[in-house]
């Protein structure tokens, strides 16, 4: 059965992995896509999921713009990560299609009220958007059939702060606000992949070439000898545009130290969505860190009980990455095929 989803972004890499790996899915009907701050500026962002919309001649799909900053901080954007334009080295076509006259609260509120009961929401950005929706529309968790969040780090370093994760580091206090709300979650508790799981999830140079090989394009070689910047000349549009994001990524993750490698989080929440028995969870009552001159936007998981209060999220803590990175490949190599 397809599953119905409302996505909040921030696109980014590996945002625009997770969408183009929800359009190459029968499984995901995708109802609605809210653009957030947070990888780079929110009608960049915008931009982006419209571009990739229309590259892949996906069907109409309502983008709405929501929140250029975060609840009461400067927005943080991370060009250095995801490139300019969010998108690395792809260089996208200016999109035809139209934003919205909606907003991401807006919309995540009506779709949740027109689809009640059914709709999942995935969240692989900053919490903001989702935030300001729980603002119009209080009795929001149970409008929804489950939440997916991407974000957190749970007994693990931060990736942006020692302690913090990049989405709950942009905007704690929309995520404080979220992960309260949740605690009156109905039947579902919301599933939280964080950095300690999703940092497993890793593609390297050889599985860009799979990719290729699964949309049966000619080969395509990224290695970390390469000159910076070298672009692909794959005459497959898809592959080469993905081949020029993930070789900014790789470049990213080696210049600090990881590898030529690239973390891919918010596809792996993408595939949670549609199939949450890609991973195995242990609830937890979780809570963000808004004062600490250190810690802020650090997410403590009460995993014992020690507060009182009753688990408000099933964090995600085991997976097979390999398996994951396998089915990933062969997904979105055959929608790659289309553009041969």
């Amino acid at each position: 059965m397809r599953q119905r989803l409302m996505l909040d972004v921030d696109t980014g890499i590996d945002d625009s992995l997770a969408l183009l790996y929800l359009l190459a899915s029968p499984e995901a009907d995708i109802r609605g896509i809210a653009a957030t701050g947070g990888n780079v500026p929110a009608r960049q962002v915008a931009a982006n999921n419209l571009a990739w919309l229309e590259l892949c001649d996906a069907p109409a799909i309502e983008v709405a713009l929501g929140a250029e900053a975060p609840l009461s901080a400067p927005l943080q954007t991370s060009e250095e990560t995801h490139g300019p334009r969010g998108v690395g080295y792809a260089e996208l076509p200016e999109p035809t299609r139209e934003l919205s006259e909606r907003s991401a609260a807006e919309l995540w509120v009506e779709t949740a009220r027109k689809c009640k009961g059914t709709l999942t929401g995935l969240v692989t950005g900053p919490l903001t958007n989702l935030a300001l929706a729980l603002e119009i529309e209080p009795e929001l968790p149970s409008l929804l059939k489950r939440l997916i969040i991407m974000g957190g780090a749970f007994n693990y370093p931060g990736n942006t702060t020692p302690i913090a994760e990049w989405n709950m580091s942009v905007d704690p206090e929309a995520a404080k606000i979220v992960f309260d709300a949740f605690s009156e979650a109905p039947d579902e508790l919301p599933i939280v992949c964080g950095l300690d799981l999703t940092e497993r999830v890793i593609m390297r140079p050889n599985h860009i070439s799979e990719l290729a090989k699964a949309a049966g394009a000619p080969v395509e070689r990224v290695a970390p000898e390469d000159p910076l910047g070298e672009r692909s000349q794959s005459p497959n549009l898809l592959i080469r545009h993905l081949s020029d994001a993930l070789r900014f990524y790789m470049e990213f993750h080696r210049a600090y130290e990881q590898g030529f490698i690239a973390h891919i989080h918010d596809p792996f929440a993408a595939a949670v969505a549609i199939n949450p028995q890609w991973v195995r969870t242990r609830a937890a009552t979780v809570d963000v860190e808004l004062a600490g001159t250190l810690t802020r936007g650090a997410t403590v998981a009460d995993w014992v009980g020690m507060w009182g209060r009753p688990p408000n999220v099933d964090i995600a803590v085991a997976t097979d990455p390999d398996a994951f990175l396998s089915h990933f490949i062969d997904r979105l190599g055959g929608y790659a095929a289309r553009f041969n």
